[in-house]
């Protein structure tokens, strides 16, 4: 498959620090989270706001009120309503965002109340469709909804494994929505994803390990549950690899 002239090239972020080092390194856009442990939920307020200030790619941000699936309550959906209204009065220029229900389908309704809530900024329809039961189905569905962009690993664990169908995605899209892989894409393997599907934008992390300042450290009292990142480091958004990346893209 030949590839596109450009790839645009999304940075995942939950930090200011990491916004600026994705656009130093020549990020197109990036997606603001927190939680990345749990795939990302909502980040607030303050965040949101500070990481615009900073910017002068676009921000988009995720809505997402919690970790797990993606069949909420009413009162889960009346927050995302609600923040996404925030987020675009602090600075989000684009909403990534996704509901299912518990079929394994794409809540209709609810996508819409969404998308109508969002405009005119762009919407993005997130991992969430990795867990749909069908696919191209869904595609079809987000592409009916008017959504700009979908966010895939193909239904796999990662990018690569799931390269065939990310392939069948982005030939059912054409051009009436952008199917982006993302799940497992580093700076060591973009080029054969690139090559293997062949898509024109592309999300990842482009993280590395951040260590603790801390001197004194009581490893006796955890601040998070038994299965749990370190307690004294951290990933940020490595301005080298973004950049390794968006040259690789050219």
């Amino acid at each position: 498959m030949p590839k596109p002239s450009k790839a645009q090239i999304e940075i995942c972020i939950d930090s200011v620090e990491s916004a600026v080092a994705a656009q130093q390194g020549g990020a197109h856009r990036v997606e603001l989270c927190q939680n990345l442990f749990e795939g990302g939920t909502t980040p607030s307020c303050g965040l949101i706001m500070a990481v615009a200030k900073e910017l002068q790619i676009p921000l988009f941000v995720i809505i997402r009120p919690r970790g797990a699936d993606f069949c909420y309550s009413e009162a889960e959906f009346g927050v995302m309503c609600a923040d996404i209204v925030i987020a675009r009065e602090f600075g989000a220029q684009g909403i990534v965002t996704g509901v299912l229900k518990p079929n394994g389908t794409i809540d209709r309704k609810r996508m819409k109340e969404l998308i109508d809530i969002a405009r005119p900024l762009p919407v993005t329809f997130h991992r969430a469709f990795d867990v749909t039961r069908d696919p191209a189905q869904a595609l079809e569905t987000l592409i009916e909804l008017g959504v700009e962009r979908v966010l895939t690993s193909g239904q796999e664990r990662t990018v690569l494994e799931g390269s065939e169908t990310l392939v069948s995605l982005i030939r059912q899209a054409g051009d009436r929505i952008i199917v982006m892989p993302g799940g497992g894409i580093t700076d060591r393997n973009f080029a054969r994803i690139r090559s293997l599907t062949g898509a024109r934008e592309y999300h990842l992390s482009a993280s590395g390990p951040v260590e603790s300042s801390m001197k004194h450290r009581n490893s006796r009292v955890p601040m998070g549950r038994d299965l749990r990142p370190p307690e004294f480091g951290w990933s940020r958004t490595d301005a080298g690899k973004v950049s390794q990346v968006v040259r690789l893209g050219k």
